[in-house]
């Protein structure tokens, strides 16, 4: 009985000591993990604080424009940065979210480049399909739409883009009476055969285009448009049988049933649809 009892006390004092060599060991990793994970945290501020990852100067901001419209220089003076400047104090966030707030900017991305020390700025720049004119207050405002209907002010444009050109197109009315249809009818038109260089908005009850044909009535705005721009393209041909200064105006508010409004009396026609179209 003796003999079992000294055995076990043995069996207790051996595990005991594996035990304080297990507890030991597990300090001894903790100590060394603690002090590696320092270390390199540390090393990665040392590294970090050096002057080498420094914004020093302009020229290690590479700009990506998807539409080039503006200069480097241009996109450059839009950013808000002071120089000398640590490149990991930089939020590229925040630089994004300037760039999109500058009208003439769709999208803006903004990253750190660390080889060499720098930022890589890529913007999406909105290009101007059409020069907008409003009035209102006795005064006349003059801006820009996109294909998506975005407003922009012309004298912001023309400051950032003082050599481009402006669009042909001009609309003519308040941005509320085709802001909700812009989309559809800029697409409709630019794929039309035939020229549009006016849309007048003013009667939110008909819309007009001044075309090569003449001016067209499309009546309220609504989802026919493009049935009505379609059919304009089909009447092409007037301009071969008709002098345009006989044509009052094209009245296409139905396009089941064309009409024709000429100078001296009405005139309706079913105009042919050519084979090509």
């Amino acid at each position: 009985m003796a003999g079992i009892i000294s055995v076990s006390r043995n069996d207790l004092a051996q595990r005991r000591q594996k035990l304080r060599r297990q507890r030991q060991m597990r300090i001894i990793q903790t100590i060394w993990r603690t002090f590696a994970i320092t270390s390199l945290a540390g090393g990665l501020l040392w590294v970090a604080v050096q002057p080498v990852w420094m914004l020093k100067a302009p020229k290690q901001i590479v700009m990506k424009s998807g539409n080039k419209l503006l200069s480097d220089e241009t996109a450059q003076s839009l950013l808000v940065l002071s120089y000398p400047q640590s490149l990991w104090r930089i939020e590229p966030s925040a630089i994004a979210n300037s760039l999109k707030k500058q009208p003439t900017i769709a999208q803006a991305s903004v990253r750190r480049r660390l080889f060499p020390p720098g930022l890589i700025i890529e913007i999406q720049e909105r290009v101007p399909v059409a020069v907008t004119q409003t009035r209102g207050n006795k005064k006349v405002t003059i801006g820009l739409l996109d294909a998506s209907g975005v407003w922009m002010p012309l004298e912001k444009y023309t400051s950032l883009n003082p050599t481009r050109k402006l669009p042909n197109l001009r609309v003519i009315g308040s941005p509320k009476q085709y802001c909700l249809y812009w989309t559809q009818l800029h697409q409709a038109i630019s794929q039309s055969p035939v020229k549009v260089m006016e849309i007048d908005c003013r009667n939110p009850t008909n819309l007009i285009l001044k075309t090569e044909l003449g001016n067209v009535h499309l009546g309220v705005p609504g989802p026919q448009l493009f049935e009505q721009i379609k059919l304009l393209a089909q009447m092409r041909h007037l301009a071969a049988k008709l002098n345009s200064g006989e044509i009052e105006y094209i009245d296409l508010k139905n396009p089941e049933f064309p009409l024709v409004q000429m100078n001296q009396k009405d005139q309706k026609l079913t105009p042919k649809i050519p084979k090509n179209i």
